[in-house]
């Protein structure tokens, strides 16, 4: 079985056609069918539109019906839950009304999408007179419910009990918040830990498991990283995983892969240029002596150099590497904030420019009163949602002020000069970090070697003695 939504659509059937169609909601658009109109929402609203105008009475204000068919997760494939939804059309219409089907799979429940033109095109009669009317047991709702739950027995399917238990935040969730750790913290907190022990992805999926996370990866899917904590799973066995995505780019696939590497790389680097270890009958062959002797002071003298450029001894190197390192680390979290202020921006520049192009219509239609608005509003119906939607999430957005497209246009160009600003510096942390290290490990080997020579020779020393 599964449960069903029904409510009226007043104002913008195109807005609402535009939000089920959705490609990145309905696998590029391949999830959406149709009866008796097109799918593309400006063209399917104005068939419904003829149709209203044509054999319609013109009294009713509710121009279509939205219906919402939701399955549990993981229990129907989008192709099922069409078929399902098809059939219910089939049984609830029959055949007399237009109406597109729109499939979600952005969720972990599969959900189908109904949206219906309010008037039968063959009687004339609206979807309310003709099923909206006497008994609650009668009413559309209970018939959308009735039918629905007919179909899911026949395709055996279970129940989604008290869907609305699935919003807001589990007990466990609610006491971590209280005590300042949140669930996501505190995963975020665990994958860190595991990045730095990981020695590639492969490695890191492994050790996820090891260390309390439970981990999807499939890198087929659009979705391919998801995390959830074992423990907040023991708890509250009906949470679901959370993308990497939403974690943050931090935390996405390629990411992490990127972490690892680097981690690695400063924390377990091995040097290009090894010190040359002398052969035991080296000792005996003056001119083979020299030679190395040679090389290991080329080795050792570019060390030096790298100390010089950075001003610290050699000491002090290590702990310089490491700093190095720790700054490019917190460097990368600002990186990611400016990142993802960046498509935040990008976004709403898309939004406002929508919003120019739509003003035009929203002025026009404001200035006009009666009949002849709502005529308006019928035929400009594409250009006034967009307008209203585009304006609600502006205003969100800029509450004081809404920017121009110029204004936010130079804004975002700043934010990408900062982004470029903090790259450069980035790679100079990134090569002060491996520069150091390297010239650390050289003079350490180097040293290591002489002590070794100088104990080789006092013992030689007390042998001939």
């Amino acid at each position: 079985m599964a449960v069903t939504k029904l409510h009226s659509i007043s104002d913008s059937v195109c807005g609402s056609l535009e939000y089920i169609v959705d490609g990145n909601k309905t696998r590029g658009h391949s999830l959406v069918e149709s009866f008796m109109c097109e799918t593309e929402p400006v063209r399917a609203a104005a068939e419904f539109r003829a149709v209203r105008e044509r054999f319609g009475t013109g009294r009713s204000t509710t121009k279509a019906q939205h219906i919402i068919q939701s399955f549990a997760p993981n229990e129907v494939t989008p192709e099922q839950a069409m078929e399902i939804a098809q059939e219910l059309c089939h049984r609830l219409l029959k055949e007399q009304y237009q109406y597109i089907i729109a499939v979600h799979t952005d969720h972990d429940h599969t959900h189908a999408h109904i949206i219906v033109n309010n008037t039968n095109y063959i009687t004339g009669r609206t979807f309310e007179t003709e099923h909206n009317q006497g008994k609650k047991k009668d009413r559309a709702w209970a018939e959308v419910r009735r039918i629905s739950d007919e179909l899911c027995k026949e395709n055996n399917l279970s129940v989604i009990e008290h869907p609305e238990e699935v919003k807001g935040k589990s007990h466990w969730e609610w006491d971590m918040n209280r005590q300042g750790l949140s669930w996501k913290a505190k995963l975020k907190y665990a994958i860190d830990q595991v990045v730095k022990e990981s020695d590639d992805f492969a490695d890191f999926l492994l050790k996820c498991a090891e260390n309390g996370i439970l981990v999807y990866y499939n890198p087929e899917h659009t979705i391919d990283l998801k995390f959830m904590l074992a423990e907040q799973k023991e708890r509250n066995p009906r949470a679901k995983m959370t993308r990497a995505k939403t974690l943050g780019w931090f935390y996405e696939t390629e990411q992490i892969k990127s972490r690892i590497i680097h981690y690695k790389n400063a924390m377990e680097y091995k040097t290009k240029a090894r010190i040359i270890r002398v052969p035991v009958q080296a000792e005996e062959n003056k001119f083979i002596r020299d030679s190395i002797d040679r090389s290991n002071m080329k080795l050792t003298s570019k060390a030096m150099n790298i100390l010089a450029k950075y001003g610290v001894t050699a000491e002090e190197a290590n702990a310089a590497a490491v700093e190095a390192y720790g700054e490019r680390i917190t460097l990368v979290g600002e990186m990611n904030q400016i990142s993802e202020e960046i498509k935040k921006r990008e976004q709403q520049l898309i939004w406002l420019r929508t919003y120019q192009n739509a003003k035009p219509f929203h002025d026009h239609y404001m200035s006009l009163k009666g009949r002849k608005q709502k005529k308006y509003a019928d035929q400009f119906d594409a250009e006034l949602y967009r307008y209203s939607a585009t304006e609600s999430e502006l205003k969100k957005a800029f509450p004081k002020k809404i920017p121009t497209v110029e204004q936010l246009e130079k804004h975002i160009a700043k934010l990408r000069g900062k982004l470029n600003n903090m790259n450069t510096k980035y790679d100079a942390l990134d090569q002060k970090s491996r520069e150091l290290s390297e010239a650390s490990r050289e003079i350490e080997e180097f040293l290591r070697l002489e002590q070794s020579r100088d104990r080789q020779k006092k013992i030689n020393r007390g042998v001939l003695e």
